[in-house]
């Protein structure tokens, strides 16, 4: 990873961070801590300990002269996928995990952020901050995806339960029009002084043909018009995976979507609502997002074309479908250890978005930063802009 400069490790930061994993839960029950619906869903519960259990594994067990560890099976119960760090509850067991109770781990969280806080006031080596660093970025992610978990924990409630932190989208209002990018050799990767992911790194040139490409992202009105003029029924527009995916999972509108009296109707975080139709249309897979391409005779755009024209676009509504796969840069080196498991393992059978979202916390959105997902995946906040 390139650790950041401009933001510096301190106390005050380190707390605020922490602080606002907290803040997202505030209005959660004990019953909505615990609960796993699905095996890509992470119980609320174990997003504050996973968070902590990094900070206690990878700075105060290796940094912290006497320390303790909170409690000796806390390393199994919350460690996520670090093989090197040793063996694990396997993710589809976590909402499985009544004990240790939500008391227990916000106790946890404090332990950890105290023992931190004391670290801290004294100077701290250059290559510990770093970690720390790693640490906060990741928490941060964890924030993201916190909020998706919890969504789709409410989400499939009758209920529909309203969560005490705002996420809310702005209409895509602006008329559509296509920025033109002009064809040729450009540099791609992440060059400046902040923090960033190793998957960023390896900056290298690309030849792209000329393009054009959408200025806002597709809205839930064209959705609709996709919908009602049979998309989902047109094998022709599908990849053929995507094409059993929606077959096998009965698949025909975006994730939270219902149709009530002939009318189409979608939960948001704030309640069970009617769709307006220029907010970004949301909650869409890969699989979905190509077929729209397609039904509308465009296509998505490039890992690279979407960084080379992002000067050029308003972005961080909503992560961002492109068409490239998940793989290396030129001269990618992946860290040691555990560190290093972040994310080249997971170069295989993923796709890039680019951007942000309106769950992503501040400093989440820069023009290099490479999410990825699996093609079906859809409970993340994710979007279209068209190309062509």
């Amino acid at each position: 990873m390139q650790i950041a400069t401009a933001n510096p490790i301190t106390k005050e930061r380190f707390l605020d961070i922490r602080s606002r994993t907290e803040e997202i839960c505030k209005s959660l029950k004990p019953e909505d801590v615990s609960i796993q619906p699905v095996d890509f869903v992470s119980p609320p519960k174990w997003h504050l300990a996973h968070t902590t259990w990094f900070f206690e594994t990878f700075v105060l067990l290796k940094y912290k002269s006497n320390y303790q560890v909170f409690h000796k099976d806390f390393g199994y119960y919350f460690n996520s996928y670090y093989n090197n760090v040793g063996e694990r509850v396997i993710r589809a067991n976590r909402g499985m995990m009544t004990r240790p109770t939500l008391d227990e781990i916000i106790a946890y969280r404090a332990y950890v952020n105290e023992h931190i806080a004391q670290f801290l006031e004294d100077k701290v080596e250059k290559d510990i901050c770093d970690v720390i660093e790693i640490g906060l970025q990741h928490e941060q992610q964890h924030q993201e995806l916190l909020i998706y978990d919890i969504k789709y924990i409410f989400g499939h409630q009758p209920s529909f339960p309203k969560l005490d932190f705002e996420i809310k989208l702005e209409s895509e209002n602006s008329t559509q029009e296509f920025i033109k990018i002009d064809e040729g050799i450009y540099d791609i990767g992440h060059n400046e002084n902040c923090f960033c992911w190793d998957n960023e790194l390896g900056q290298h040139k690309v030849y792209l043909h000329g393009f054009e490409i959408s200025n806002r992202l597709v809205t839930n009105k064209e959705y609709v018009e996709f919908i009602e003029a049979g998309g989902y029924q047109d094998f022709n527009l599908w990849h053929a995976d995507g094409w059993d995916w929606i077959q096998s999972n009965q698949i025909n509108a975006p994730l939270y979507w219902y149709k009530v009296d002939g009318k189409w109707m979608h939960y948001t975080l704030q309640g069970f609502k009617a769709i307006e139709a220029n907010l970004p249309v949301n909650h869409l897979s890969f699989y979905e997002a190509f077929a729209f391409s397609q039904w509308i005779d465009m296509r998505l755009p490039t890992e690279f074309e979407w960084e080379v024209a992002s000067p050029h676009l308003e972005y961080g509504q909503l992560w961002e479908w492109t068409n490239s796969a998940y793989l290396p840069y030129p001269n990618y080196s992946k860290a040691e250890g555990a560190i290093g498991e972040y994310n080249g393992k997971f170069m295989v059978n993923t796709m890039v978005m680019r951007g942000a979202s309106v769950a992503s916390p501040k400093g989440h959105c820069r023009p290099t930063y490479r999410n990825f997902f699996t093609p079906e995946t859809r409970w993340q906040f994710s979007g279209i802009r068209l190309a062509r």
